[in-house]
């Protein structure tokens, strides 16, 4: 029995310290990089959201363990000179909050962008979505076409995968309780000591930036929150795009789309190629050498690709 009580009293010491330790690195993370827009509550959701310039509106939806510092890397002022842009934390990443009866469906989050486009009065303007907000972006132009204009897709999820990268197999976490005891003991850990591997793969072939971490908004993904939000946001993905899938053929609203030939996350054939075929009017554009995070390593070639389709 003192045995069995020395090992009981030992797990909670662990499983104490490894709570205080990541709420210890989310305290000193939001510190470094606190919230750097404004606030609106979109229904059970509260989203945050930066916006500069004036002229029509482009915003753009970050991907799966994002934020919006990932599109940080663009030439925002050369875009804001003609452009109101406007980024936001999808619900649950960054600063945004997914409230309590929200779900992390595609089709859901899909809602809540077209609410917070609604709400800011914003007319019609271009979506941009890159990786997982690329799927969310086409779910907006499925159910909701009078909010937007114009699609621009960066790197898209837009079919059904058998399985996830090995990189984001982690993440998939069946029981919400299981989940969030994860998110607040071991995700930090791990993160921090997997967290280089992960960006390389993500990054790759192309290099990680240096600055990715504070300029990119790296480390905010190291908090308890930000792997919950992600591992639900991964559970989620397949619930809604068989049957997204089988209405991309009525879309009828401009699509363009931007793919780095060597992507090691999301392959080009699968999911922008694939795409195309089943919307003749969507156009492809191919970056030889890119991988999946082209905002961040092509900013340039993304700004331009952008500002051209924002003036079509």
């Amino acid at each position: 029995m003192t045995v069995i009580l020395s090992i009981v009293i030992l797990l909670v010491v662990v499983i104490a310290a490894l709570v205080a330790f990541s709420a210890y690195i989310a305290a000193k993370v939001e510190k470094a990089l606190p919230p750097c827009g404004r606030f609106i509550d979109i229904g059970g959701d509260r989203i945050h959201y930066v916006e500069q310039g004036s002229g029509s509106p482009i915003v753009l939806v970050h991907g799966l363990s994002g934020q919006l510092l990932n599109f940080a890397y663009l030439d925002l002022q050369k875009l804001a000179r003609s452009h109101r842009v406007i980024l936001i934390d999808r619900p649950g990443a960054g600063y945004s909050t997914r409230g309590e009866g929200s779900s992390a469906t595609i089709v859901n989050q899909a809602a809540t962008v077209a609410a917070f486009i609604e709400a800011l009065k914003l007319d019609k303007p271009l979506l941009v979505g890159h990786s997982l907000g690329g799927a969310i972006a086409l779910a907006v132009g499925l159910n909701h076409p009078q909010s937007i204009s114009r699609l621009a897709l960066v790197a898209p999820l837009t079919h059904t995968q058998s399985e996830p990268p090995e990189s984001f197999r982690g993440l998939m976490i069946p029981s919400p309780l299981m989940r969030r005891a994860i998110a607040h003991t071991l995700a930090t850990p791990l993160s921090i000591r997997k967290g280089p591997e992960v960006l390389a793969f993500v990054f790759g072939p192309e290099p990680v930036p240096k600055d990715f971490r504070t300029k990119g908004g790296g480390l905010l993904g190291l908090r308890p929150n930000s792997f919950y939000a992600a591992s639900s946001d991964m559970l989620a993905t397949a619930e809604d795009l068989p049957t997204m899938e089988s209405r991309y053929g009525t879309l009828r609203m401009p699509i363009d789309v931007l793919y780095g030939r060597q992507d090691q996350v999301l392959d080009y054939r699968q999911h922008g190629e694939a795409l195309t075929q089943k919307i003749p009017h969507a156009t492809l554009k191919l970056v030889d050498g890119g991988g999946h995070m082209l905002p961040v390593t092509v900013p340039a070639l993304t700004t331009e690709w952008l500002l051209a389709i924002a003036g079509g």
